[in-house]
């Protein structure tokens, strides 16, 4: 899912710093992450269906083998609303924090409201979204301007949204067809199962399933490498846009 989600916006090159010509480029640090599963013989009952738990994790990962940095995910969950928490910096350099309130219901995921802030050599932005099911209308508010889009199907942010393909995932319901909110419109975001494999990683090895976004623009790429023991938390995330190359690997499961 995108951490992949959760990693935007979070370096940029030191020829930035020297000259005013050169552009800041980033990628995301934030990694919204998501995932695909196979599908189940039989789909579970809202009453039965399994459920995701709270957890806390540690990341490393680095851009172009360049710039090196952390971050950590939390997910936690206070009577019926969740909470999901991701931070990631490169010291010195930038930092990014997203969070996502939701519920859950079934295997349902609803946002309510999500924001994503990053900073750059000091220089930040924040963009903040908020959902209204009821209505279905998404509101979006991006450097002073409030754009309300119609929400046809039910659609997300990028950390609800790889808590909704986990939870897919857990139930054998993965369909690959999901709808992500942006700023100024609601995107249909699909996603592909690319077979099972070990991967190692500085936690441990563990068995995955790989899944790649499908992007419209072949120069990008976003695979991911999530654990059906961790209830398919990312162990490993690659993703190269704009041909800059990020690479994040879980360090450590709280």
């Amino acid at each position: 899912m995108s951490f992949f989600s959760m990693i935007k916006k979070a370096t940029v090159t030191n020829d930035a710093q020297r000259s005013k010509s050169k552009r800041l480029t980033a990628l995301t640090s934030g990694v919204s992450i998501a995932a695909i599963g196979a599908l189940s013989m039989t789909a579970p009952t809202l009453a039965n269906a399994k459920t995701v738990q709270p957890s806390s994790a540690n990341y490393s990962f680095t851009v172009e083998d360049k710039y090196k940095g952390t971050a950590t995910r939390t997910l936690s969950k206070s009577g019926n609303t969740w909470k999901y928490d991701v931070n990631a910096r490169v010291a010195g350099v930038a930092s990014a924090a997203q969070s996502s309130t939701f519920t859950i219901i079934g295997n349902n995921v609803t946002p309510t409201q999500a924001s994503t802030t990053y900073k750059l050599l000091g220089m930040g932005r924040t963009h903040k979204l908020n959902f209204n099911p009821r209505n279905k209308k998404v509101t979006s508010n991006y450097k002073g301007k409030t754009t309300t889009m119609d929400m046809a199907q039910q659609a997300f942010d990028d950390l609800s949204l790889e808590v909704q393909i986990r939870q897919d995932l857990l139930n054998g319901k993965f369909s690959g067809n999901y709808y992500m909110a942006k700023k100024d419109k609601i995107e249909k975001t699909p996603f592909k199962k690319s077979g099972n494999t070990k991967v190692t990683v500085p936690a441990g090895t563990f068995d995955t399933v790989r899944v790649d976004r499908i992007h419209d623009d072949n120069s990008r790429s976003t695979s991911f490498w999530l654990a059906p023991s961790l209830n398919y938390l990312p162990v490993k995330v690659s993703q190269i846009n704009d041909g800059k190359k990020m690479d994040l690997e879980l360090t450590k499961v709280n």
